[in-house]
């Protein structure tokens, strides 16, 4: 029997990528979307505000209606903001943490009985570089990125003895919509500053997610996937 993935914020970029290399691997996969509508006969796309408890209770009962649950919960939908500290507000504190870090808890809270009860599953949350890093002008990203890896850390010791994997990624800069907003000479500076020179791309992603979601003996870790940039 294939196993079933939900990978949040499959719209676009590593979601998007992630959810096609998922189903091309045999996973039955149901991928969350907000904004960008999607049609797609292998990927099952079901509208989520993550930002909203209640939508993620009516996704979780979609998901045990029609797929009895997820082996394989991928959290990956975020939102970025290029701020000075001294301008955020505390809505944009709660916006970006709502989706950023607290949508990963509550996924994980919801999703986790299943798991729990097949005694199997694996987690992959996407943090980034600037979790670990900190990055200057994103502090409220930086935080909610630092939050997710706190998060894996310490649920993948809580559910390991109920065979449960629980693993974070952290991209570099990657070719992605959020990053339109950087220059060419941006672009071009940052590639120069990886061991790589270059961007990574949302594929290279899903293929590490992938890995941590196959049958093996990591968990709790934190995979940086940056080109050598830190």
């Amino acid at each position: 029997m294939a196993k079933k993935a939900l990978i949040t914020g499959a719209s676009r970029g590593i979601g998007k990528a992630a959810a096609e290399l998922f189903s091309q691997k045999g996973y039955t996969v149901v991928g969350t979307y907000l904004n960008t509508p999607q049609k797609s006969a292998a990927i099952d796309y079901v509208k989520t505000d993550l930002s909203n408890p209640d939508d993620i209770l009516k996704l979780a009962e979609y998901i045990k209606k029609n797929y009895g649950g997820a082996d394989v919960l991928v959290n990956n939908a975020g939102i970025a903001l290029q701020k000075l500290f001294t301008d955020c507000s505390e809505s944009d504190y709660d916006r970006v943490m709502n989706i950023n870090a607290k949508s990963y808890f509550l996924t994980c809270k919801v999703f986790l009985p299943y798991m729990i009860g097949q005694k199997r599953g694996a987690i992959v949350n996407v943090s980034s570089i600037w979790g670990i890093a900190g990055a200057s002008c994103e502090t409220l990203y930086s935080m909610s990125k630092a939050a997710v890896i706190g998060l894996t850390k310490a649920l993948a010791k809580e559910v390991g003895p109920s065979g449960i994997r629980v693993n974070a990624v952290a991209p570099g800069v990657i070719d992605t919509d959020m990053n339109r907003n950087l220059s060419e000479d941006d672009l071009r500076e940052i590639a120069d500053s990886t061991s790589l020179c270059r961007i990574g791309t949302p594929l290279e992603i899903a293929k590490t997610i992938l890995f941590l979601c196959s049958d093996n003996f990591i968990t709790g870790q934190v995979i940086t996937v940056d080109g050598g940039f830190i």
